[in-house]
């Protein structure tokens, strides 16, 4: 885990614990799906379970932040979503919010979260080491990482 690159601290309820950017953080809270699409001074939204993220593409150049919820461990529903934005060209904050989990943190990475707000504070020994765990992966993600086939096959 780039030091340089990440902030930590200890959350509360969806506080950033750890960011992986440079820019500026949303200093507002984030709408509802429904409500960002109905406005247009919005630039922070949250997705949650069963929302469609697809709404959201004809609007990526007004999002600054997008939060996606995981109220539960085992609703995986939000990779879909932080994939769906990334490989749309959706360039902001996205942020992971609620029931992350050590275990998580390196698929949520591939998936293109680059801030974590969990409701309970993770170890930071213990989440750098869930970051730096796999050196090498097996498939092509948004984190631009090359698959282990792809550098033994050239």
């Amino acid at each position: 885990m780039d030091d340089a690159a990440v902030t930590a601290g200890a959350p509360g309820v969806d506080e950033v614990q750890f960011r992986f950017r440079d820019d500026e953080a949303v200093d507002h809270p984030a709408v509802t799906v429904d409500s960002f699409v109905d406005q247009s001074n919005a630039s922070a939204v949250r997705i949650e379970p069963g929302d469609d993220a697809r709404a959201l593409l004809p609007l990526l150049d007004r999002i600054r932040l997008v939060e996606v919820n995981f109220p539960s461990f085992t609703d995986g529903r939000g990779y879909s979503a932080a994939r769906i934005l990334r490989e749309a060209g959706y360039a902001g904050e996205m942020r992971a919010v609620g029931d992350v989990l050590i275990d998580q943190l390196p698929h949520m990475r591939r998936c293109g979260f680059d801030s974590f707000a969990p409701q309970k504070p993770l170890d930071e020994a213990d989440a750098r080491a869930a970051f730096d765990r796999w050196p090498e992966v097996y498939q092509a993600a948004i984190d631009g990482r090359a698959p282990i086939w792809a550098k033994r096959h050239g």
